[in-house]
């Protein structure tokens, strides 16, 4: 397929020409900056200096322009809804051998998606009297229809004099159905009494009147449920008249729904550098999800590619940072670079990245070859071992190389599932094993039940204000960035941490933290969310900054010794 024929395949979505208006030449000097031989990995990677240059410019452009108006949460004097943003740069090459950057935006900035500053979205489903606001304003018409009919007030009287009349119902029919069992209770006395006090003819007599009793009882009882019948009938029937248009109208909204998600679907159209296209139904259909996750194809890497391609641009490196308050939920510092996320970007960026050479997946490589367990304790029920960072405690998706493998290795003949509790791979600590099936479900008992007592340490990247204090902020993870947990009161699991402050040194403190529960993440969310100490943990790669390691340690465990019922308590200082 010619370049011509993609540029007109793509042209409806952009509303300026394709000529490179949104190449930048850098403001700073670079002729001396050594250019990657690789092109980045999306994500997991430290910013290229020349992304970091480009980064710098572009944070320049949105502190002093005047072009939109946007409430990035840092201004407090500013009003109106605070939404902070990701942005993204890729440094590129033109074709006669320019080094320049592109700047992108993931989403809709200040209620649009074009900006003189940034690359277009890959489709733009809100150009003025575009087919999607079109159907969105028929569903929006629909919606408004819904919403009258559900708030009609004779639909309304109908619906709470329906559920008046079931209720009465129910207690008459429920008192008749009691008075019924009662009568049969007595005639069955009167029956039992008859048959000894009656000669043979007389209590044949009173058989036939007990008989005409119980008939004229469930007589009754039948015309009662059938007065209750149809008093609902009579109800539900002039219900049915607001009730068939709904439903009518919600079908009609999920099938126009449906039909315009997957419209859009085909609309986001991905190129790679072999000028190769799928969109997002494509692409999708391919993983575990199926169906794409909201906002797919609008986050800024995928913008930025694209942009590249059909302008003939060669990438050459691309990092995206943060811009503004950080979200309730997510945890994301101002300024800060962040990779891709997994969710919605991994399947478009593999496509569009196809054929590129680029940095090695660390998470193929295992991090902990060189390095041993420190063996702390054992006897026949347990093993207490030091576990250093990065070193796995259970194999993984891609490493088998873990302290599982290592124990497993160490005692083949051990039985039972050995690992107790878990580290993240980049904390370290002490780790307690079990050697048979019966110490293993006495220690888990004992964490279940909390009984349990965890020490850890860690060295924040900032000071504290206060001494000690807890965090209790409820936590689960997120679907569409995993491993990355979010905070959420709705669906989260409870996590509560208590802490207590060691030592304040050169703007970083040393702390004590002390989990109550055992969440995934737990200490490095509680630590790094605005809502915690809003003071990441140093070396926290998912919700900080990277350095040599991640500053955080699992120092003291104590635990009532399966067999022995002994209190036993271990120690292991911190190495930072």
């Amino acid at each position: 397929m010619s370049n011509t024929t993609l540029k007109s395949i793509f042209a409806q979505n952009f509303t300026q020409p394709f000529v490179q208006t949104h190449f930048q030449h850098f403001s700073t000097s670079i002729n001396e900056i050594k250019l990657p031989t690789k092109f980045t990995f999306p994500f997991y990677y430290e910013p290229h200096i020349l992304c970091e240059i480009a980064a710098n410019e572009v944070q320049d452009y949105l502190k002093n322009q005047t072009d939109f108006e946007h409430n990035f949460g840092l201004n407090t004097s500013k009003k109106g809804l605070v939404i902070g943003k990701m942005f993204g740069v890729l440094v590129v090459q033109n074709q006669r051998g320019k080094l320049g950057y592109l700047a992108s935006v993931s989403g809709k900035l200040a209620e649009v998606n074009m900006h003189k500053k940034f690359v277009p979205p890959v489709f733009d489903m809100l150009t003025k009297d575009s087919y999607f606001l079109q159907e969105e304003n028929v569903l929006n018409s629909i919606n408004t229809e819904l919403e009258n009919l559900e708030n009609n007030l004779d639909y309304l009287v109908l619906l709470s004099q329906l559920k008046s009349e079931k209720k009465k119902a129910a207690i008459d029919i429920k008192e008749k159905k009691q008075e019924l069992k009662s009568a049969k209770n007595e005639r069955d006395l009167r029956r039992d009494k008859a048959r000894f006090e009656l000669k043979l003819e007389a209590y044949a007599t009173f058989e036939k009147e007990l008989a005409k009793e119980s008939l004229e009882g469930k007589y009754f009882f039948n015309n009662v449920t059938r007065y209750w019948d149809h008093t609902l009938n009579e109800i539900k029937e002039k219900l049915a008249v607001f009730t068939h248009q709904i439903d009518m109208l919600k079908e009609q909204r999920k099938t126009k729904s449906a039909a315009l998600q997957q419209y859009l679907f085909e609309q986001y159209q991905f190129l790679n550098s072999k000028k190769e296209v799928k969109d997002l139904s494509q692409l999708f259909s391919e993983t575990s999800e199926l169906n794409p996750p909201a906002g797919s194809g609008e986050c800024a890497a995928p913008k930025l590619l694209q942009y590249a391609f059909l302008n003939d641009l060669k990438p050459i490196a691309m990092a995206e940072f943060w811009w503004g308050q950080s979200p309730n939920k997510e945890i994301r510092k101002h300024k800060q670079f962040y990779p891709a996320c997994q969710g919605k970007c991994k399947p478009i960026l593999t496509h569009m990245l196809k054929g590129i050479e680029m940095d090695t997946n660390p998470m193929l490589q295992n991090p902990a070859i060189g390095k041993e367990l420190e063996y702390l304790f054992e006897d026949d029920d347990i093993i207490v071992i030091h576990k250093p960072a990065e070193f796995l405690s259970v194999p993984g998706i891609h490493i088998q190389d873990s302290v599982y493998t290592r124990i497993k290795h160490k005692y083949p003949n051990i039985s039972g599932p050995i690992i107790v509790h878990r580290l993240d791979m980049s904390t370290s600590g002490i780790l307690l094993i079990a050697k048979n099936k019966k110490s293993h479900k006495d220690l888990q008992s004992q964490f279940i039940l909390k009984t349990v007592k965890k020490r850890y340490e860690a060295l924040l990247d900032g000071d504290l204000t206060n001494d000690s204090g807890s965090i209790e902020l409820p936590l689960r993870v997120n679907l569409d960035d995993r491993p990355r947990q979010l905070v959420c009161y709705e669906h989260g699991k409870p996590a509560l941490t208590n802490w207590k402050v060691i030592e304040r040194l050169n703007g970083k403190t040393r702390v004590h933290l002390f989990p109550v529960s055992g969440r995934t993440h737990q200490l490095r969310v509680h630590a790094s969310h605005k809502l915690g100490l809003n003071t990441p943990i140093i070396g926290d790669d998912l919700y900080g900054k990277k350095a040599s390691r991640l500053h955080l340690h699992a120092a003291e465990i104590e635990f009532t010794h399966p067999t022995t019922k002994e209190k036993m308590t271990f120690h292991k200082k911190a190495e930072f």
